[in-house]
């Protein structure tokens, strides 16, 4: 049995270009950078958990939930396999639970931070937005996107943001924690408007306050779908 269960949905994402120097001392163990085109990209995503269960069970108050993650993009080869994944900076949640859990379990880097969301349709566009606040400061992620979702095309910039199907997490110098992500591929709204108002520093460190003066090099809002989170493994060097 999966150790979660859930649906993604209306995943909101704006990918910076980044010096893969910043990224080094986040590189967890026995993986490398996956780049796109020569391009390392960082991504501040928002999105919805729904219907979510933990080894099949709805925990109450823990079945819909905002996320707003920052990550990076690595692969790892398994044999003859490149297994291509993600590694958290910092996962935002609205429920305490949900961070301790996380965090005790897979070694992620979750905090529990008051959330909202907005979806609203219009007539000709659907706006979305996630909201988090740290300390005093409300954090804001907005985007506005046309109504119809399309299939991604093979080779974009979009299915490499989209198609990673693991996790990775540092538990130690030279031990890594891997855990794969199940999902369909998704299809994605085109993107008319943006709006980030965002204090990088504030929400992930100083070492990110460089983000709070570069505009995204491309934004993207994905549809989702239903997903799994599988049990970990450990990597040891």
């Amino acid at each position: 049995m999966s150790f979660l269960t859930a649906e993604w949905r209306k995943l909101a994402i704006a990918n910076y270009l980044i010096d893969p120097a910043k990224l080094a001392p986040y590189v967890p163990f026995g993986t490398e950078l996956d780049l796109w085109q020569g391009r390392c990209y960082a991504s501040l995503i928002g999105f919805m958990f729904v219907n979510t269960r933990l080894k099949g069970i709805k925990v109450p108050f823990h079945v819909n939930f905002e996320e707003v993650n920052l990550r990076f993009y690595v692969k790892r080869k398994e044999g003859d396999e490149w297994r291509r994944g993600v590694v958290f900076i910092k996962e935002i949640v609205p429920k305490p639970a949900i961070a301790l859990v996380a965090n005790v379990l897979y070694n992620e880097s979750y905090q529990a931070l008051p959330m909202t969301h907005r979806w609203q349709e219009h007539q000709e566009a659907f706006e979305v937005e996630y909201r988090w606040k740290k300390r005093s400061s409300w954090q804001s992620f907005a985007v506005k996107a046309g109504l119809s979702a399309t299939a991604i095309p093979a080779g974009s910039e979009t299915e490499f943001i989209t198609e990673h199907y693991w996790g990775y997490a540092r538990s130690g110098e030279r031990v890594t924690t891997e855990y794969e992500v199940t999902h369909p591929r998704w299809l994605a709204y085109e993107v008319q408007e943006t709006n980030i108002e965002v204090d990088f520093a504030l929400t992930y460190g100083e070492e990110f306050a460089f983000l709070n003066g570069q505009s995204p090099a491309s934004v993207m809002l994905a549809e989702g779908s239903a997903i799994t989170i599988e049990g970990k493994r450990m990597i040891r060097g």
